[in-house]
C-alpha cells in the first residue's frame, strides 16, 4: 500500500483557508457590535400623568349642645315660726285622736303634718328645668382629593440624516440624542 503525501503547497492553501475564515469570522463579530451616533433633537414635549392624590385630615367645628336641668320643688325660704306653730297645732289635733300606746305615734304624725302644711301655705316655686346651650368641639376625619399633574415622560421628535423620527424618553434630552444605528443587509 503505498502512502500518498500531500505536497507541502498543499497543506498551506488549507492553512492559509481556514486562517482568512477565522479573520473573516473575526471581522464580522467586530461589525457586529452596535454603532452609537448623534442626532439632533427637533421638539421635546413633556407627557403629563394626572392624578388625584387623596389628602387626610380632621375638620373641626363647635356645635351647639342644649341641656335641660331638671325640675324641682323649692319651698319659701320664709320665717320659720309659723311653721313650727302648724307642728304644734298638728301635735296637739293628733293626741286627741290618738288612743292609748298609739297616741305618740299618732302625736308626732300630726305635728309632721302640721309642719308641712304651714310650709305648703307659705309658697314655693318649681325651680330649674331651665335649659342652657353649650358650644362643645367636634371633629370628624375628611378625606378630600387633591388633583396632581406629573410629567410621565418626554415625547422627542429628532432628526438624523435628514430624516424625523419620534420616542418617548424618561428625561429630557438636550439638544442631541445619542442613537443607535443598525445596518442589516436586505435579503
Amino acid at each position: 500500500m503505498q502512502i500518498r503525501r500531500f505536497p507541502l503547497a498543499f497543506a498551506a492553501l488549507l492553512a492559509a483557508v481556514g486562517f482568512a475564515g477565522s479573520a473573516a469570522a473575526q471581522e464580522y463579530r467586530e461589525y457586529a457590535e452596535p454603532i452609537y451616533d448623534w442626532a439632533e433633537v427637533v421638539r421635546v414635549e413633556p407627557i403629563f400623568s394626572v392624578v388625584n392624590q387623596p389628602t387626610y385630615r380632621d375638620q373641626c367645628w363647635d356645635e351647639p349642645v342644649t341641656y335641660r336641668e331638671p325640675p324641682r320643688y323649692v319651698r319659701h325660704d320664709g320665717p320659720g315660726a309659723p311653721a313650727v306653730l302648724g307642728a304644734i297645732v298638728g301635735g296637739v289635733i293628733g293626741n286627741q285622736f290618738g288612743h292609748g300606746g298609739g297616741r305618740a305615734a299618732s302625736t308626732a304624725f300630726g305635728a309632721m303634718l302640721g309642719h308641712e302644711m304651714v310650709r305648703d301655705t307659705q309658697g314655693g316655686y318649681y325651680a330649674g328645668g331651665r335649659e342652657y346651650t353649650r358650644y362643645e368641639r367636634r371633629c370628624a376625619p375628611r378625606t378630600g382629593y387633591r388633583r396632581d399633574e406629573r410629567v410621565t415622560g418626554y415625547d422627542v421628535t429628532y432628526r438624523y440624516q435628514g430624516r424625523l423620527y419620534q420616542t418617548v424618553t424618561d428625561y429630557p434630552p438636550g439638544e442631541s440624542l445619542q442613537v443607535r444605528v443598525d445596518v442589516s443587509p436586505v435579503p
